[in-house]
């Protein structure tokens, strides 16, 4: 069957192809882009939203010497990493007839065009969770909201992000 066929009787992707694609999302921000990989992101949750993000604290990642807090730019990284996450998922959901070649594919063009950080408190904690979610998913333009919060659950930064997405 044709991927157009496919799609319009309606079907979607086996659970094994869907396995594979969040195998394929996953090797992407974890292994691929190498600069997820330095700061240690990890996916935790992989889900049309909200998605998970996890990373530990590490001397790489101190901003402040003295206190020791997370660096402001790795507050505003993973939040982005996380929105740009969050889109990826709405992008496959809603092509969920898509092939996993085809929904790979498709993440060629995102990126972001604008991005929004609140930082609340102090970057400090053993870990750090970032979480994100499709706020609305258009033809051309997708929006995001993110949040992170330490070991304790306390509330460090919040985001919202516009990207590109065609």
């Amino acid at each position: 069957m044709s991927t157009d066929a496919q799609k319009d009787s309606g079907k979607k992707r086996s659970a094994k192809q869907q396995q594979r694609l969040l195998e394929e999302i996953t090797e992407l921000f974890e292994h691929k882009i190498t600069f997820n990989e330095f700061l240690g992101f990890r996916i935790d949750r992989l889900s049309p939203s909200p998605v998970q993000i996890r990373f530990d604290m590490k001397p790489d990642l101190i901003g402040h010497y003295l206190y020791g807090r997370l660096h402001g730019g790795v507050i505003s990284s993973v939040l982005d990493v996380a929105g740009g996450l969050a889109i990826m998922m709405g992008i496959a959901d809603k092509n969920n007839g898509d092939t996993v070649f085809e929904v790979m594919n498709r993440f060629r063009n995102l990126a972001t065009i604008d991005m929004r950080v609140d930082y609340l408190r102090q970057g400090i904690g053993e870990h750090f969770i970032a979480e994100a979610e499709l706020v609305r998913l258009g033809s051309r333009v997708a929006v995001s909201s993110m949040r992170l919060v330490n070991d304790q659950n306390t509330l460090i930064a919040t985001g919202t992000a516009s990207y590109i997405v065609s």
